[in-house]
């Protein structure tokens, strides 16, 4: 399973609680989408998981900044993924860094808000905040790996579904 998540903002910690911190401890991989805000908070991440993969977003510390690239792409579950904290231009702008990086999915955060949307370029998620929610849900996702993609799931820290959805690779 991948473990999908985004603008944490904390001062001191991970912030993880609920269903997002048993998905962070059973994922082969975790994915986050910047926002870290503070060197401590990414610390705490890589604590929770050594399978760690991250971006920096607007909001984290120089130090942060420092350690992590603003975007990246990796392999995951079959897939082609580009991850980013934001791409002024809304889902436009995520569908066409998807395709200049040849991704079937593109992770995103800064909104706070879960969504899945797809462009004709690629599938956009945006995991929400499973700890800043800013009156959205707190959230996260769960990718698991089926044939030719995967079977994604955006759920709440009680760990209920609130969304679900696939995702097949080119």
């Amino acid at each position: 399973m991948i473990a999908v998540l985004s603008d944490t903002h904390s001062r001191d910690g991970h912030a993880l609680a609920g269903r997002a911190r048993e998905a962070v401890r059973e994922a082969d991989l975790v994915v986050h989408a910047g926002d870290f805000t503070t060197e401590r908070a990414l610390d705490a991440f890589h604590e929770a998981s050594e399978r760690l993969l991250a971006v920096h977003g607007n909001a984290d510390d120089p130090t942060v900044q420092d350690r992590l690239p603003a975007t990246r792409t990796l392999a995951a579950g079959g897939l082609t993924v580009a991850v980013t904290h934001r791409q002024r231009g809304g889902a436009t702008a995520l569908g066409l860094f998807g395709r200049e990086r040849g991704a079937d999915l593109v992770v995103s955060g800064h909104t706070h808000r879960p969504a899945v949307t797809e462009t004709p370029d690629a599938t956009l998620l945006n995991p929400g905040s499973h700890a800043d929610p800013r009156g959205n849900p707190a959230a996260h996702a769960e990718l698991y790996p089926v044939k030719r993609g995967v079977r994604g799931e955006i759920r709440s820290r009680d760990g209920s579904v609130l969304r679900e959805f696939r995702v097949e690779g080119g």
